[in-house]
C-alpha cells in the first residue's frame, strides 16, 4: 500500500496499530546501522534510504530527478516489505541467505531484492541491522554503476 505521507514520522503514525511497533523497530535498526552518507526520506510511498543528489548528482537512471534508492521499508496489505537493492545478486545475497537460516526458523520469503515478513514476530531485527551496515554509499554507487545504470 503506497502512502501519501510526506515524512517518515507521518508514515509511521498512519500505520495500523498492529504494524506500527515493528516498522518503528525496523526503522530504528536501520538508522542505528546505516552508514553515513545515506539519507532517510519518503520514497515510493515507503520509508526510503537513498544516496542523495549531493553525493550522487546523476540520481536514479529511471528518473534522474530522484536520488539513488538503496533500501525501502513498507507496510503492504499482506506483509511487511524490506527492499534492499544490494540483495539483487552476489556475495551480499549469499551472506544474507546463510545468516537468515541461523537467525530465523521461518522460510525466507524473498523476491529479487524484496524480503517479505507475514508477521511482525518474524522480523529478525538484529540481522536487518547487520545487513544495513554492510554497504557504504560509495560501495553502493560503484555496484550500481557497474550493474544497473544504463548507458544513455
Amino acid at each position: 500500500m503506497t502512502s501519501t505521507a510526506t515524512t517518515p514520522e507521518a508514515y509511521l503514525a498512519s500505520l495500523p496499530d498492529d504494524r506500527r511497533p515493528i516498522l518503528t523497530a525496523m526503522r530504528e535498526a536501520i538508522l542505528k546501522n546505516l552508514p553515513a552518507g545515506f539519507q532517510e526520506e519518503m520514497s515510493y510511498g515507503m520509508l526510503g534510504y537513498v544516496v542523495p543528489h549531493s553525493r550522487y548528482p546523476a540520481g536514479y537512471h529511471c528518473d534522474p530527478k530522484l536520488p539513488l534508492p538503496f533500501i525501502c521499508l513498507g507496510s503492504q496489505k499482506n506483509y511487511i516489505s524490506l527492499h534492499h537493492m544490494g540483495l539483487y545478486e552476489g556475495e551480499l545475497l549469499d551472506w544474507f541467505r546463510k545468516e537468515w537460516q541461523q537467525a530465523s526458523s521461518k522460510k525466507l520469503d524473498m523476491g529479487k531484492c524484496c524480503i517479505r515478513f507475514k508477521k511482525p514476530e518474524d522480523v529478525p531485527l538484529e540481522l536487518i541491522g547487520e545487513l544495513v551496515g554492510k554497504v557504504t554509499p560509495q560501495e553502493w554507487i560503484a555496484y550500481y554503476e557497474q550493474n544497473f545504470k544504463r548507458a544513455k
